[in-house]
């Protein structure tokens, strides 16, 4: 069965970096678009950054754009999320999604979901 798994998430200060990662399993992607998403006790679940399986698309929130990268590594199946310059209101449950098509940058859409990861930023 499809399987995302995210890594990478922690503690870390304002200002600092951190690098997530989503292993993708189960099946062939090369038709889905690979989405980050996160979560903050007590708000809704946020689009935060998209990238198509061949890396040539990508697309961010406003609230993240020159802070964080997304990337693809396809030999690994492996999407990752850079970030830097990372504020408190960025902590939140990180999680990963799998979407056949298009990038789109709402969460139902998305068909397959990771377990999430726990990033937090101290100020």
């Amino acid at each position: 069965q499809v399987q995302l798994v995210e890594s990478g998430g922690g503690l870390t200060q304002a200002g600092g970096s951190l690098r997530l990662s989503c292993a993708a399993s189960g099946r062939t992607f090369s038709a889905y678009v690979m989405g980050w998403f996160r979560q903050a006790p007590g708000k809704e679940r946020e689009f935060v950054a998209a990238i198509s399986w061949s890396g040539s698309r990508t697309y961010y929130a406003d609230s993240v754009k020159g802070r964080f990268t997304v990337s693809i590594d396809n030999a690994k199946n492996t999407v990752y999320l850079q970030m830097n310059s990372l504020k408190p209101e960025d902590t939140a449950v990180y999680y990963c999604a799998a979407r056949r098509g298009t990038i789109y940058y709402s969460a139902p859409t998305y068909d397959y979901w990771g377990q999430g990861t726990q990033v937090t930023v101290s100020s």
